[in-house]
């Protein structure tokens, strides 16, 4: 059985939701999708499905946290969360989100082991397709499981993962509290080891061993998720590559396509 609606998905700005863990509550349904335009800014605090939860936007961008780490999701870039995960999420007015619940027993049937972490997905046309067909309510029953299979097939991990890993270190707090409330701070990995009275080594270390990054490319993932979001927002790029710290458009293309390995361009909504 499959739906196109949840009729019981909460509604309002701020949305409680109840944690429950994977295969805790039974569901009569092999897939299950849900979509919704926000008239107002909303939140989600910390909940978890007793089912997989496949995200993405027809419009704008919306944030999803499961503990230190943040993904992005908009039209272009979408989230597999496994069963069970504790999450939180927030979108701003105007977000057309949709989701897509998927039973243990359908994903248990995939061609291939899916994702056992939160992971972002590039929504390709073909994927897009294959979901909004699962909205079809005249799609007979033989049609709406081989379109779940071939979902489940072209799951694929985005190259490059839209999130930022907050790293929870005490000496790190005064960096990530300066980039993420202004990612657009110039202060290099010298002026913070001057600024904290420690060396560069010890900075990076620390940056390594919770996020596996230096300092460089952490900032650099904290730029491409806000711009990522930006620009699903149809923000302009000149405005973009400014309020992240760029010279000129050109400069801040040519660092997004250095860590992300693809254009800004290619992620408008």
């Amino acid at each position: 059985m499959s739906s196109t609606q949840a009729s019981s998905a909460p509604t309002g700005p701020y949305r409680r939701m109840p944690l429950q863990p994977a295969g805790s509550v039974p569901v009569d349904f092999t897939s299950v999708g849900i979509a919704e335009a926000l008239d107002t800014a909303t939140r989600w605090p910390d909940h978890s499905h007793p089912v997989h939860e496949l995200l993405w936007n027809d419009a704008g961008p919306s944030t999803l946290r499961a503990g230190p780490r943040t993904w992005t999701v908009t039209p272009t870039i979408g989230l597999w969360l496994p069963a069970g995960t504790v999450h939180s999420a927030q979108a701003p007015a105007g977000t057309v989100y949709r989701a897509t619940y998927f039973s243990l027993a359908m994903a248990g049937e995939a061609a291939r082991p899916l994702p056992t972490e939160p992971v972002s997905l590039r929504v390709t046309g073909l994927l897009r397709e294959l979901l909004l067909r699962l909205g079809e309510e005249s799609l007979n029953e033989h049609s709406r499981r081989l379109t779940e299979t071939m979902v489940l097939d072209v799951l694929a991990p985005a190259p490059h993962q839209f999130l930022v890993h907050e790293p929870t270190a005490g000496l790190l707090q005064p960096i990530v509290a300066a980039v993420l409330s202004d990612p657009s701070d110039a202060r290099t990995l010298g002026d913070w080891s001057r600024q904290l009275r420690v060396s560069e080594r010890t900075i990076t270390r620390a940056f390594r061993s919770e996020t596996g990054l230096g300092f460089a490319r952490w900032v650099g993932s904290v730029r491409v998720q806000r711009a990522t979001t930006l620009l699903a927002d149809g923000e302009p790029l000149e405005d973009i590559a400014e309020a992240m710290g760029y010279r000129s458009p050109s400069a801040f293309g040519a660092a997004f396509r250095k860590l992300t390995g693809t254009t800004p361009s290619s992620l408008r909504g």
